[in-house]
């Protein structure tokens, strides 16, 4: 008796972002908030970091409501209903629970259950790393619409006299609803780790560390020189591989929206791929800190507020961080 043939689904042969939704820590942090514990100075976290201010959130705000919140209004603005979407994806590091996933609670609650829904953890690149699988798994038939969030409440993961870190940090949720396009929207991604520098940033304790009284509440730390050279020197190559895979140049470009981890690492990717003056660049990082995988979807949402005329121009996005993990694309901005 011979074997049946499976049948194999297959979608739609592009993607595309079709809105963007955003939600910010309800509370304004500045540098003199945080520069006693540190024993620092506003003029100082400025210089190194370009951060004014950040967001973060009050005490009973988690990080899945903030996920609630960006995710309502992407697919308010998406024309999407939600019952249509059949994929969640949640990239962050802020689960307080360990299961079920935040996916899932999100899904529910934007009225997109039964939607398969699961937590991606990859850092800060977590975003990049998100809108690849929707992008790849609609493609394959797999889904029909894609939910992606990044979502993080990294306060409560930092240790207010840690110099290395702490003074970085936000909260806040970006989300985009991806579905079915007449042209390409995603184009394919670099996306890759390097484990061999998984102490170069990350938590400083385990869980089972803190249980059994080996230490004290896990924390975000890392060497800051360590990462700060590897995201100039080794990203910078990322973003112009990406851009050579994409097909075009950095002329072709209407905005680059790097992660938001330093504004000096910005400063330094623009001179590094040469952007010309017309491409325009997020710098979320200024009023919102860094916010980890967040912080690429809650740039461009801002970017796009502020310059409605960006609308169908092409974005290179790259995220980076812990694991050492990376993933850039080129997007078409909706």
């Amino acid at each position: 008796m011979s074997t049946p043939t499976l049948k194999q689904s297959s979608g739609p042969q592009f993607t595309r972002i079709y809105s963007y939704g955003a939600a910010r820590g309800d509370l304004l942090v500045p540098n003199d908030d945080l520069i006693a514990p540190i024993n620092s100075s506003d003029e100082w976290i400025q210089q190194r970091t370009g951060i004014i201010t950040r967001t973060r959130a009050s005490h009973d705000v988690g990080a899945v409501d903030l996920a609630t919140d960006a995710a309502t209004e992407a697919i308010e603005k998406s024309g999407i209903a939600p019952e249509l979407i059949d994929l969640v994806i949640i990239a962050t590091i802020s689960n307080v629970r360990q299961t079920p996933s935040m996916a899932a609670v999100v899904a529910d609650r934007v009225g997109a259950n039964p939607a398969a829904a699961y937590d991606a953890n990859a850092a800060c690149a977590g975003f990049s790393y998100a809108v690849t699988q929707a992008d790849a798994l609609i493609r394959a038939g797999a889904a029909h619409y894609a939910l992606v969030i990044g979502a993080e409440k990294l306060s409560d993961i930092v240790d207010p006299t840690d110099r290395s870190i702490s003074f970085l940090l936000g909260d806040g949720a970006g989300a985009v609803v991806i579905g079915p396009s007449d042209f390409p929207g995603i184009s394919v991604p670099v996306w890759g780790s390097d484990g061999s520098k998984a102490d170069a940033v990350g938590m400083n304790s385990t869980l089972t560390q803190f249980r059994d009284g080996e230490a004290e509440w896990p924390t975000l730390r890392q060497e800051g020189q360590t990462v700060f050279r590897w995201a100039v020197w080794e990203m910078a190559k990322v973003a112009k591989e990406a851009l050579e895979l994409a097909g075009i140049t950095a002329d072709d470009l209407s905005a680059f929206i790097p992660h938001q981890a330093n504004m000096r690492i910005v400063d330094e990717f623009a001179k590094q791929l040469k952007l010309p003056e017309h491409v325009l660049i997020g710098r979320d990082i200024a009023t919102t800190g860094n916010t980890s995988a967040a912080s690429i979807p809650l740039a461009t949402h801002r970017l796009l507020a502020e310059h409605p005329e960006l609308s169908g121009g092409l974005a290179l996005q790259i995220g980076f961080g812990a694991g050492l993990v990376f993933g850039a694309q080129v997007i078409v901005l909706p």
